[in-house]
């Protein structure tokens, strides 16, 4: 009996290639929003115990403080609140938490060049629908505002992350498909890592810390923060009655 044998040939990524890149991306947008909703509950709490620590401790700090440079004034007398004032006087004042914008550069026909090399492959106006309409429309802004500073360097950063994009694969068909997935995945991946990396920085925050010891006393039944007022009560007290006694 002569047995017919089909010969084993290369399978080509087909469509079982896309189903599981398909799949893949969905498992990952999946973890994406969890994390994402990670990091706005930990911003939330922080923000909350912030508010907290704030109107329980920050206050009496504030309190004490004020009454700690009196009883300083009150010993040392006015000559040094009259050379602060001097010294003060003499510094430029600068708001709080303001930096100020970096001067525009001159605008090189580099510049200009690459500037017309990313509007042409980002402009909004190419998009096919809202979303891909609305991620354009951001990366025009970075890019309007790093020409407008002679960033050349902020303007390769942004043609070449967009070349890497998902939306930069031309075609419909399968190879063009498989790209793109590819490509996007790759973002999400690489998105996942920074909300890790941001996780890992607010947990390392001052307030971060101070948060984990007062939720593992919290756990143990202590109330850390109460024992923080009450301390600081204590001292608010002899402070003031230190002060009574001077003046």
């Amino acid at each position: 009996m002569i047995v017919s044998v089909t010969p084993l040939v290369p399978l080509e990524p087909g469509d079982q290639d896309i189903a599981d890149l398909r799949s893949r991306l969905d498992e990952l947008e999946s973890s994406l929003a969890e994390r994402s909703a990670d990091v706005a509950r930990m911003q939330a709490e922080l923000d909350t115990f912030r508010i907290r620590y704030r109107q329980d401790v920050g206050r009496l700090h504030e309190e004490l403080d004020d009454l700690e440079a009196a009883i300083a004034r009150a010993e040392l007398g006015e000559i040094d609140r009259r050379l602060e004032e001097e010294g003060a006087g003499r510094r430029p004042a600068q708001p709080a938490g303001t930096r100020p914008e970096p001067a525009p550069r001159f605008t090189s026909d580099a510049v200009r060049k690459l500037f017309r090399d990313v509007a042409k492959a980002i402009h909004p106006d190419l998009a096919n629908d809202a979303d891909a309409r609305n991620r354009r429309h951001t990366l025009m802004i970075e890019a309007n505002r790093a020409y407008a500073l002679g960033d050349e360097e902020g303007l390769r950063s942004i043609l070449q992350a967009w070349e890497r994009s998902p939306e930069a694969v031309q075609g419909v068909d399968a190879a063009a498909t498989r790209r793109r997935l590819a490509r996007r995945i790759a973002q999400i991946e690489e998105q996942l890592a920074a909300y890790d990396t941001e996780l890992a920085e607010l947990r390392d925050t001052p307030l971060g810390r101070l948060k984990a010891m007062v939720d593992e006393a919290a756990s143990r039944g202590k109330d850390l923060v109460g024992d923080m007022v009450r301390r600081l009560k204590r001292d608010i007290t002899a402070a003031r009655n230190r002060l009574d006694a001077m003046q």
